[in-house]
């Protein structure tokens, strides 16, 4: 999950316009000119309950990895709060990592830049060809008609992850399958300090992405055609609308969510204080906090009518993590290795295991593992019922403008502010002002 700073719509408007051909490597940043061709520097994305369990998950597959080559990594995980910070950064200042994680949908946005380098068919085929991925999943990583700026390494989807016990103690036998049905149960349990839904209020990305599904469901797309920002249709901001109304009118989201930023959702679902998250991949959150498998259900994300599938019946962005390498780093050859190493067979298999997300290299599919209930729920939303966010070069600007819209609506829901079908346009068309900014 991700969380962008205002700041960072700034950081990438200097970006996209200043910086072509601009990249990581630096001495005092950690990155690769003045590193010695046996060394690279890797941001990970922060993926597990904690920054600690991802050192613990990726050192002995560093290891491994220098074991093999003779190159050594030096590993640091970047918190989602900061990564695109930290990456717009590195860009205009030349002070970044060889390898990076990225959010899938900062594609476009980081590739617009000339920083990242393009995964032509040259350097697929030093990884082992384009064609070991999933055609989605490298859609996901560029603008279509463009050389990929990264290369495919977990593929996530959003579901609904549900506590069995609270739903039987509220009396209800399944999962909601429809918003009506999740309002409904939502009231039944959000008594007696327990709440139905969570949600992270203050988290940009987040936020993004919860509205872009709804958006979708109210047949919005937030950019029309042409790239041009339609932030306040009708569509839009229903969606928008609809998503704060869960803590303004329908009283299934705790005021307090509107702070959450940092994964406090998952932490309250897993202590029973709240039945139901709409989640990427938390398998692993929910075991680091106590919880056992059986004690939770995954389900799709609820859907107007009917099931999940095509046009306003879609429920999830295509979510996932690509890996990329700054184009100016100095070791381009074990940059290129190590992608190799971690797009592997086996390692596909081990660290998306690990993560509960789904690979998205083609052989890694076929362990049995990735047919197990929770991410077969994953994997089937990914193939029916996602669509991409908008694969524009201002998609960044999007998640911070539009994403922090919707903090401030959750801030007014939590203060009990009346939020209306005008104050949600209102919130959207100053959104959408600072985009031409």
């Amino acid at each position: 999950m991700r969380t962008v700073r205002a700041a960072a719509a700034i950081a990438l408007a200097s970006a996209l316009t200043a910086v072509a051909g601009c990249g990581g490597g630096s001495s005092s940043g950690g990155g690769g000119s003045n590193e010695s061709p046996k060394t690279l520097t890797y941001w990970a994305s922060n993926q597990g309950p904690s920054i600690e369990a991802d050192k613990k998950i990726l050192t002995p597959e560093l290891k491994k990895f220098e074991k093999e080559t003779g190159i050594k990594v030096k590993l640091e995980v970047v918190p989602w709060a900061d990564l695109l910070n930290r990456i717009l950064a590195a860009t205009t200042s030349g002070q970044g990592p060889d390898v990076l994680n990225i959010g899938n949908t900062w594609s476009a946005s980081l590739q617009a830049t000339g920083a990242l380098l393009p995964w032509d068919q040259k350097n697929f085929d030093a990884i082992g060809g384009r064609d070991r991925f999933v055609d989605s999943a490298v859609a996901s990583a560029g603008a279509e008609g463009q050389d990929p700026s990264a290369v495919p390494l977990y593929s996530l989807a959003y579901a609904l992850y549900y506590n069995k016990k609270m739903f039987a103690d509220a009396g209800i036998s399944q999962p909601p399958a429809t918003w009506d049905q999740l309002i409904a149960d939502g009231r039944k349990i959000s008594k007696d300090g327990k709440w139905a839904l969570g949600a992270e209020g203050a988290n940009l990305s987040n936020n993004i992405h919860q509205v872009f599904a709804l958006g979708k469901q109210h047949g919005a797309d937030f950019f029309d055609k042409a790239g041009k920002p339609t932030f306040t249709s009708d569509g839009a901001v229903a969606a928008v609308k609809q998503y704060i109304d869960f803590m303004a009118k329908d009283k299934i989201i705790a005021p307090g969510n509107a702070e959450y930023a940092q994964n406090q959702s998952l932490q309250d679902f897993a202590k029973g204080k709240t039945a139901m998250v709409l989640w990427q991949a938390a398998a692993s959150t929910f075991a680091s906090q106590g919880m056992k498998p059986e004690d939770w259900g995954v389900a799709p994300v609820p859907v107007p009518s009917g099931t999940p599938g095509t046009g306003q019946n879609l429920n999830s962005m295509v979510a996932g993590i690509n890996i990329a390498v700054f184009n100016n780093t100095k070791n381009i050859d074990g940059a290129k290795k190590f992608v190799k190493f971690m797009t592997s067979d086996a390692e596909q298999k081990l660290l998306n295991k690990t993560y509960g997300s789904v690979p998205p290299v083609k052989a890694a599919q076929e362990d049995p593992a990735f047919s197990a209930s929770d991410v077969k729920v994953l994997r089937d939303t990914l193939a029916t019922s996602a669509a991409p966010l908008p694969q524009v070069a201002n998609e960044s600007q999007f998640e911070t403008t539009v994403g922090t819209a919707v903090k401030g609506l959750f801030a007014d829901a939590a203060a009990g502010k009346p939020v209306t079908t005008e104050s949600v346009k209102a919130a959207l068309t100053k959104a959408q002002q600072q985009m031409a900014q």
